[in-house]
């Protein structure tokens, strides 16, 4: 599995770039080289990355997990970034500098099962490409409860397509509730993160059923009968999800929260947006028309139960 993590994503760098914001590249790259000495407080995957490179250390040792950092830094004021990864005793040894161009292009040639960014146009064009991507919700790096790796997923237009979402969102809970009751038995269309997910279940084959370090859940805002669907498709895909919350349109943060998340994906900005002071979270944008519709918070039990 390969795990693509911008430098903002996995280190604390808010600071210095609001320095390049308000003041240019020039003085963020002289600040930067001035600092460079100065260990890097942990980012918001800074946790997720700890657990994906753990994962190297199981049965035989045998390596798992590839993370690659990619960077819109130049090498030379990426210096400090690796001074970092190395004062951490992160196993991180590829990376790009891109000197301030995208660094999207990268991901295909990488092969990555998914890319963590602050950079939200970046995230776009990945999953334009059809690699998972997620655009990391800003918050300070929380400590884990859990030893083992937990993951969480939003369903419709993150692990399965927006094809239910959007009959939902254009006709109504009760004809996104009745279409899905006449195709239960019919699986949904994959999609942005279906690959990242059937990879992240193969690696969890790769150890002993009794002690598997990592935990998967979906937290969706569907309800019954929309769950049979959901239970069907996956059993079509041969994957194993090991927990499963369908909450007809509640709160999910405070489930998410017990679970112990590591890091949650969802595609709705208000969902995301609730989420991400209790865990780290990763916004999976749809279209330009999904952003406006999601930003608005919904009543209760009525708006997302697709989601």
């Amino acid at each position: 599995m390969v795990v693509a993590i911008s430098s903002r994503a996995l280190f604390d760098l808010e600071e210095s770039h609001h320095l390049f914001e308000t003041e240019g590249v020039d003085a963020y790259a002289r600040y930067q080289v001035a600092h460079e000495d100065e260990v890097l407080g942990p980012g918001v995957a800074f946790p997720l990355a700890e657990k994906l490179l753990a994962l190297n250390r199981g049965p035989g040792s045998r390596k798992l997990v590839d993370i690659i950092l990619l960077s819109r830094n130049s090498a030379d004021t990426g210096l400090r970034v690796f001074n970092s990864i190395r004062h951490y005793g992160l196993d991180i040894s590829q990376a790009v500098f891109s000197g301030g161009k995208e660094t999207a292009p990268y991901i295909g040639p990488f092969r990555a099962d998914l890319f963590l960014s602050a950079d939200a146009q970046a995230v776009r064009q990945t999953l334009q490409s059809g690699h998972a991507a997620a655009t990391i919700i800003p918050r300070q790096a929380g400590k884990s409860r859990f030893p083992e790796l937990r993951i969480a997923f939003d369903g419709d237009a993150v692990i399965f397509s927006d094809e239910a979402e959007r009959v939902f969102r254009e006709q109504g809970l009760s004809a996104f509730a009745e279409r899905e009751t006449e195709q239960a038995r019919e699986p949904l269309p994959g999609g942005p993160f279906r690959n990242f997910l059937a990879t992240l279940h193969k690696v969890q084959t790769e150890f002993p059923k009794e002690s598997v370090p990592i935990r998967t859940a979906l937290v969706t805002a569907r309800a019954a009968p929309a769950h049979e669907r959901v239970i069907r498709t996956l059993r079509a895909w041969n994957i194993r999800i090991d927990e499963m919350f369908f909450l007809g349109g509640r709160d999910k943060s405070p489930f998410l929260e017990a679970f112990g998340a590591d890091i949650f994906f969802d595609d709705q900005t208000a969902n995301c947006e609730r989420a991400a002071p209790r865990v780290a979270t990763g916004h999976v944008p749809g279209r330009p028309e999904d952003h406006a519709a999601s930003a608005g918070t919904p009543p209760q039990g009525s708006t997302g139960q697709s989601g």
